[in-house]
């Protein structure tokens, strides 16, 4: 069913909104709404949640929710592990058209879907990566940002993000509600990793969100020549337990 033109304004609004609150230029506003609507026109599109005003909170604001954070503002080149169908991804790299955004998907139908997207949106500064992280070797040590977002275990993510880290390079990861022993368990993986956890950062990307932080790493030091580990180990061998 086609969005009537009161769910059109309220996306609209909510744009506006986020516009306002994180300086976005008519463009920036524009190509965000080419998202939305290609992510609701598409019944492939890998993700729950397709209806644009529900993925305007869901997908975007939560995306744009990591600009709090100046050394993402800055960041020139960044992966989002994981990237699905484009959140954070296509969303950061449209906010930052500075920076260079590598989407590195394992699932073939899913880099498929984002790559219509960057089409559809113009975004020329993403870039699609069909393949698991543990095998990217050209991403080693590129990255001064990494993200991640509903990728999985936060030790199996940290593992996944520090051989892509450049020296002093970040990670964010999303999460909902703290799980402190989880947490103690990603802490001494990082610590293996050669990261360091800088803070946990609660955020309210939109009205009612309950739960929702930034976890944030910084590479302090070399990871360990054997990293990254064989395919599908960091899954069956977590590090930290």
């Amino acid at each position: 069913m086609a969005p009537s033109g009161g769910e059109r304004a309220d996306v609209q609004r909510g744009l506006a909104e986020l516009a306002s609150r994180y300086e976005l230029t008519d463009r920036q506003t524009g190509q965000l709404r080419r998202l939305l609507d290609g992510v609701e026109a598409d019944p492939r599109a890998p993700t729950t949640v397709r209806e644009a005003r529900a993925a305007l909170d869901v997908h975007v604001a939560d995306s744009l929710v990591a600009l709090q954070l100046d050394f993402v503002r800055e960041a020139q080149s960044i992966a989002d592990l994981g990237a699905g169908a484009g959140f954070p991804g296509i969303v950061l790299a449209i906010v930052l058209p500075d920076s260079v955004v590598s989407l590195l998907e394992s699932q073939a139908r899913k880099c498929v879907f984002m790559e219509a997207i960057v089409a559809a949106t113009g975004v020329e500064n993403a870039h699609v990566v069909n393949a698991r992280a543990e095998d990217w070797q050209e991403g080693i040590g590129a990255h001064e940002l990494i993200t991640a977002r509903a990728v999985g275990p936060q030790e199996v993510v940290l593992e996944y993000a520090a051989p892509l880290l450049a020296p002093s390079g970040r990670f964010v990861d999303w999460r909902g509600r703290r799980d402190h022993e989880a947490e103690a368990v990603a802490m001494a993986a990082a610590q293996e990793l050669g990261l360091r956890r800088l803070e946990v950062r609660p955020v309210e990307p939109f009205a009612g969100a309950r739960e929702l932080h930034l976890h944030l790493f910084e590479k302090i030091a070399e990871t360990p020549a054997r990293f990254p580990r064989r395919t599908g180990l960091a899954r069956k061998r977590p590090l930290g337990l």
